[in-house]
């Protein structure tokens, strides 16, 4: 989607230990999100930057891919060289079946 200069992972290449950073608005966090992911939205990330782990793997995650892929490439400009975008978003990662949980008792869903 971005081309070579943003790297993509699928949901299944996501290692178990990965940092999944969630950049989705509140309201689809509560709806549904990957277990152990870390939210911080799009629009919060240049002044909460130093949140962001600079070393291991950062799998970043949005809806579709849109919103995580603008978010990769903003933190590799800024000398971030261990992020991915999540191909697909948490869509994909629904589709294929990957756990998720939600915050408001309701079935994980993906808004």
């Amino acid at each position: 989607m971005f081309g070579p200069q943003v790297p993509s992972v699928t949901a299944d290449q996501v290692a178990p230990g990965a940092y999944l950073l969630d950049v989705r608005e509140p309201d689809e966090w509560t709806a549904g999100h990957a277990p152990g992911a870390h939210h911080l939205p799009m629009m919060e990330v240049p002044a909460r930057m130093a949140e962001v782990p600079s070393d291991g793997e950062v799998v970043v995650v949005c809806r579709a891919g849109g919103r995580s892929g603008q978010v990769v490439a903003y933190l590799m400009n800024n000398g971030w060289d261990n992020v991915r975008n999540l191909d697909g978003g948490m869509q994909v990662w629904a589709a294929v079946g990957k756990d998720m949980v939600s915050e408001d008792g309701q079935p994980a869903r993906v808004l």
